[in-house]
């Protein structure tokens, strides 16, 4: 069983301005204290998706009793902690991952802390999906000083460029392809035109 952490954690408004932060150096300390809490063993959520091959059944775990984390850490407006246990079925092969994340959300609203969970990840799937299919991400093999971080920048601010292009009914791979081709839409793209 693998074990994640990651920081999820919202500021004004519930849902909205998330803050999401994977932090390695807190992992530690943050889910050896989990596992001392009050963090049922019984799941307040469970879902089950279905598709690609493989079955997953998700069962969220909720606390809101975490005063020993407040004293040492200075979150303001700390209110849960979410443990996210994914249990993955193939024909071949069975894996189990438990995710741990702290959030502002009450912990009164376990599909609302699930879905809010789902959501965010939702939209890094869908945006890392469409980095990787117009712009080849994952074979950059950039790994000298800060040229990944930049790379990666430039390629959020080129697809961004790319998406508000609209005379051209084509996928982003393809305006970006064709941005290559043309000077006059490359100047189009980015907006000279």
């Amino acid at each position: 069983m693998r074990c994640a952490f990651y920081v999820y954690y919202s500021f004004l408004s519930p849902i909205a301005n998330l803050y999401f932060e994977p932090n390695r150096s807190l992992s530690v300390g943050l889910v050896f204290g989990v596992h001392y809490t009050s963090l049922s063993p019984e799941p307040a959520i469970i879902t089950f998706d279905g598709g690609h091959g493989r079955i997953e059944t998700r069962s969220v775990r909720i606390t809101d009793e975490i005063e020993w984390l407040k004293e040492n850490h200075s979150w303001n407006g700390l209110k849960s902690i979410i443990a996210v246990t994914a249990r993955r079925e193939t024909k071949t092969k069975v894996t189990e991952e438990t995710r741990y994340f702290i959030s502002s959300l009450s912990a009164e609203n376990p599909k609302r802390l699930e879905h809010a969970i789902r959501a965010h990840w939702a939209v890094e799937n869908n945006l890392h999906w469409v980095l990787d299919m117009a712009f080849d991400e994952d074979n950059n093999r950039a790994r000298q000083g800060y040229s990944a971080s930049n790379l990666a920048v430039i390629r959020h601010i080129a697809l961004n460029l790319i998406k508000n292009e609209k005379s051209s009914k084509v996928g982003v791979k393809t305006k970006r392809l064709k941005a290559g081709w043309s000077n006059d839409y490359l100047l189009k793209i980015i907006g000279f035109i």
